[in-house]
């Protein structure tokens, strides 16, 4: 059963998988076409998974592992270098 740590690991690498940048919708449907069977399994988190990615990717960006975003393009998730 997935759990919130884990859409932290599918976000990263949806993203990283996606070429190191992508949207909230392309992210969403890799986690989707990639662990849908672990987010029907997962109780509650299947009807909060992607209110809970969106707190993922700000996890990341807060530890470093994604860029800081200006308000411009708040549609964008992004690696940053080396991540």
């Amino acid at each position: 059963m997935a759990s919130k740590v884990d859409l932290r690991d599918w976000v990263h690498g949806a993203v990283k998988s996606l070429g190191g940048r992508a949207t909230i919708v392309e992210v969403s449907k890799h986690i989707w076409e990639n662990h849908e069977k672990d987010l029907r399994a997962s109780k509650d988190l299947f009807y909060t998974w992607q209110y809970d990615m969106r707190w993922a990717a700000q996890d990341l960006r807060r530890t470093g592992v994604f860029a800081s975003i200006p308000a411009s393009d708040k549609r964008h998730w992004q690696l940053k270098a080396g991540s």
